[in-house]
């Protein structure tokens, strides 16, 4: 009997994943990836002698990146080397920093020096998240392609744990008096893109992630992950063609029929796997009439993530600051404020540097490093010129790094520069609005409510990415590419082997 065939279109973290898992399972799959390097917005960005990860640089669940490797029969750590990071991070407010730590008692002794009475809130904080935690993750790993997949055991069973009606911030009441201690623990909501004010409750279980299990560093940067994908890829007979744009789905009905490439090539599957932006996927991959459910009035209804401003230097020295560090505006609420709710450019910024260098030193040539800079700003839906203001705000955006952090002499040493605006996000990596985190994480648009993994619109198209249940961050869109693999392979009948129970925490590291 001949092997099915599967097209993947576009060579993101999830696109990889699902084309190697069921490459391992005995399907015939093609990738079509329009950079000349895999990955997405986890691929490399290379300036002159400097490596930069183009988008994520913090990895959590390192044993879920783990599970995909197995599932493609693999060992991860036979592909890249990963590096638990200890501290985890620093913030740096206004008046203090802290340096969030999986080190229970060096936590709560930071905490007791900072915000003396909160210690018990701490020891609430990872009682009551952990709960969460081993509640809520079984449901990240199922689909919800029906309205009857809400009433599933395992999601009824956790219904309690949602906090519905509830932020991150007003959950973080429940354990912190601190307004600034509660902000330390609810940053993580711009992972999701979101504010920490709107963002739902059951998020509060992601800073518990980092705390109960750590943050990690790839050897040579997260990219790594992508480019150790592509080799077990290639190990295990996929074909993955770079520089190859799809131009459009050939559709006919409800079934899609083959891609259109640039070139004019049509290629056909039995099976379909969407792993570009689903919003701009649907937009521009469809002919107008095509989709039913998703069409631009659809799209325009829906809540988007924020956008993130970033800058790579390569710089001729090396910096003695921490990994990662997350400073907050001096009003933090105006600034979020600004860009999710008026959407307009703050002159008072939060931001993020990563100075991988001191951890890594594959990273820059002998005596040099790369610094990551990386500033939320509102998503396009603002309407702000680019064109006109990207020069300015990065500008503005280094006099606040300057003024704020360790790198008062930056300029001086800067070699290689680049700069990625929302309209960049847009235009170039084809992600729609520039909304980096993609659909936004509002309960409403969650599980059945978001764009479903097989795809409502055609019968024979899975969806994997951000854009699709559970969600942004790279171990849910890893999630979302095995959730596509196995439903694939249950309509063609092939065994499989669903997810196993949450790991033991030693499993974790």
């Amino acid at each position: 009997m001949a092997r099915k065939k599967v097209i993947v279109i576009g060579a993101g973290p999830g696109g990889l994943t699902s084309a190697m898992i069921l490459a391992k399972r005995g399907f015939d799959v093609t990738v079509f990836e329009k950079e000349p390097v895999v990955g997405g917005r986890n691929a490399p960005i290379r300036l002159d002698g400097y490596t930069f990860d183009t988008g994520p640089t913090f990895l959590m669940m390192n044993f879920i990146l783990k599970e995909m490797f197995t599932e493609a029969g693999r060992n991860a750590e036979d592909y890249m080397t990963v590096k638990k990071l200890e501290p985890m991070y620093r913030l740096r407010f206004p008046d203090f920093d802290i340096f969030p730590t999986g080190d229970p008692e060096h936590m709560r002794r930071q905490i007791a020096g900072l915000f003396p009475g909160n210690e018990p809130g701490y020891e609430r904080f990872l009682a009551g998240e952990r709960r969460r935690f081993e509640m809520l993750f079984p449901c990240l790993q199922k689909p919800y392609s029906s309205f009857a997949d809400l009433f599933s055991p395992a999601l009824l069973r956790a219904l309690p744990y949602l906090s519905l009606g509830r932020s991150m911030f007003g959950q973080l009441g429940r354990y912190f008096s601190s307004d600034a201690l509660k902000l330390a623990f609810t940053f993580q909501a711009k992972y999701l893109g979101m504010s920490a004010w709107d963002c739902p409750a059951a998020f509060t279980m992601v800073p518990y992630i980092e705390h109960g299990h750590g943050i990690y560093h790839v050897i040579g940067g997260l990219n790594a992950i992508s480019l150790g994908m592509q080799k077990v890829c290639d190990e295990l007979g996929v074909n993955i063609r770079t520089s190859t744009p799809v131009r459009r789905l050939v559709i006919e009905g409800r079934t899609i029929r083959a891609v259109e490439l640039e070139s004019g090539e049509r290629a056909s599957a039995d099976d379909y796997i969407i792993n570009a932006d689903f919003s701009h996927a649907m937009q521009n991959l469809c002919a107008p009439g095509e989709t039913r459910k998703y069409t631009p009035a659809k799209f325009a209804s829906m809540s988007y993530s924020c956008s993130i401003f970033m800058i790579y230097l390569g710089v001729d020295t090396v910096y003695d600051i921490p990994h990662h560090t997350i400073v907050f505006a001096r009003d933090y609420k105006k600034n979020v404020h600004e860009i999710f709710t008026s959407m307009r450019l703050s002159t008072d910024n939060s931001f993020y540097v990563q100075n991988a260098s001191i951890t890594d030193p594959t990273l820059a040539p002998a005596g040099k490093s790369t610094l990551y800079i990386l500033a939320p700003v509102p998503n396009n839906r603002s309407g702000i010129d680019w064109a006109a203001e990207k020069d300015r705000f990065a500008e503005h955006i280094l006099d606040q790094v300057v003024e704020r952090t360790e790198l008062k002499d930056v300029r001086d040493h800067i070699e290689a520069r680049k700069v990625i605006a929302p309209d960049n996000w847009e235009r170039d990596y084809n992600v729609h609005l520039g909304a980096t985190f993609n659909i936004g994480h509002s309960l409403f648009q969650m599980m059945y409510f978001r764009p479903h993994n097989r795809s409502e619109e055609f019968n024979n198209c899975y969806i994997v990415g951000g854009g699709t249940h559970p969600g942004s961050g790279l171990p849910t869109i890893y999630e979302s590419a095995r959730i596509s693999a196995n439903l694939l392979c249950k309509k063609h009948g092939v065994a499989f082997m669903p997810p196993g129970p949450l790991p033991s925490k030693a499993a974790f590291s």
